[in-house]
């Protein structure tokens, strides 16, 4: 009786109602694409540290992201060999660098060199196993900016000739400078790095030792440089990415700015019906039926109403996560943050019943023999 009594108030006023829904859409839809696009943020910052073989990032001090650290002097390699529990001390350079098109334009690119510590990877095209000495790995996603066709482009960094030998899927960089994948001797020729030095020094432990006594090892042993663990380097890339730079807050203050302009459009709603039945609620009162009872039905309006702009709103975000699979900035909606939306959606639109419920809740029972 509470769920029919509920549908038939909201349906009332159909145009209430659709408003209502929109609204609710509208929400869902903003916080899905917001928070989409912190998680993809999130992904494309720490997908190169992720795929890096190594469990201990040695960079100059102060360094705080992956494609802006500074470069190492060399000794750094020879140090960190001789501390006990490490197994292998592999050289990575990663900076900025123009790539010239065959047009003559230049766009922006991060050059990554490493003999197999930071590998490009979802190769979809071409073999990095065959890249030739002027051979690089780029992601199609960039074609257009970078002016190539395919596998066989050629293009130039700082006016040397490079051949695209593979084509990897999904590689996205957060700075729109997408990654340049390539052999350390090249990236170092390109880059203008002594054949000694390094951005980073990726340290492989042995097994069965504890990765936090060889990083306070190579710390004494290291003054003047970072070491971070795998996990405290991306969190510090996360943190000057998002944060740093205020990407981050920008995306959850779109998504909060979602949340609020739904409760208030749903309250809103949901609140205008209320006024509409109050002799039906008043009626009800005068019955005998309980405050609770009542209650029960206006958080029913708002659960009906939560669940069916849902279903319209994820609807809609799935398909925009769709289209954005292959941009230089995807959306990610995972099922983890479409659940979660779903229990938002549900917590709003009971948030936004509250303005009813204080509304009955002072209904005289009287007023119903006063008509």
């Amino acid at each position: 009786m509470v769920t029919k009594l509920a549908i038939r108030n909201l349906v009332h006023d159909r145009a209430r109602f659709l408003v209502t829904l929109i609204g609710i859409l509208f929400a869902v839809v903003l916080l899905a694409v917001q928070l989409g696009l912190y998680l993809g943020a999130r992904k494309m910052i720490v997908d190169t540290i992720d795929h890096a073989n190594g469990d201990i990032w040695i960079a100059a001090y102060g360094s705080n992201s992956f494609e802006q650290a500074t470069i190492l002097h060399g000794r750094e390699r020879f140090a960190a060999l001789s501390v006990p529990g490490v197994s292998a001390v592999e050289p990575v350079v990663a900076s900025f660098a123009p790539w010239t098109r065959d047009d003559t334009s230049t766009t922006s690119v991060v050059v990554v060199g490493s003999d197999g510590t930071l590998p490009p990877w979802n190769v979809a095209e071409g073999s990095v196993s065959a890249l030739s000495p002027d051979g690089v790995a780029v992601d199609r996603t960039y074609a257009d900016t970078l002016g190539i066709s395919g596998v066989g482009s050629v293009a130039e960094i700082n006016g040397q000739r490079l051949r695209v030998d593979a084509l990897t899927e999904g590689i996205r960089s957060f700075t729109t400078s997408p990654y340049i994948f390539m052999s350390l001797a090249k990236a170092r020729e390109l880059l203008s790095v002594p054949s000694d030095q390094a951005t980073f020094y990726l340290v492989k432990v042995q097994p069965g030792v504890a990765v936090s006594s060889v990083k306070r090892a190579l710390e004494t042993k290291l003054p003047g440089t970072s070491i971070f663990t795998k996990a405290e380097f991306r969190q510090t890339n996360l943190d000057y990415w998002l944060f740093g730079t205020g990407a981050g807050v920008a995306l959850l203050g779109g998504a909060v700015l979602g949340l609020i302009i739904g409760t208030v459009v749903v309250a809103q709603t949901l609140y205008s019906s209320t006024k509409d039945h109050l002799a039906e609620f008043a009626t009800l009162r005068a019955l005998g039926s309980s405050s609770f009872y009542i209650h029960k039905v206006i958080l029913t309006q708002a659960t009906v109403s939560a669940f069916l702009g849902y279903a319209l709103g994820i609807a809609v975000s799935f398909a925009v996560a769709q289209a954005s699979l292959h941009t230089p900035m995807p959306i990610m909606l995972t099922p983890q943050l479409a659940a979660m939306l779903l229990v938002v959606t549900v917590v709003m639109c009971a948030v936004s019943a509250l303005s009813s419920i204080f509304k009955v809740t002072k209904i005289d029972p009287a007023m119903v023999f006063a008509r």
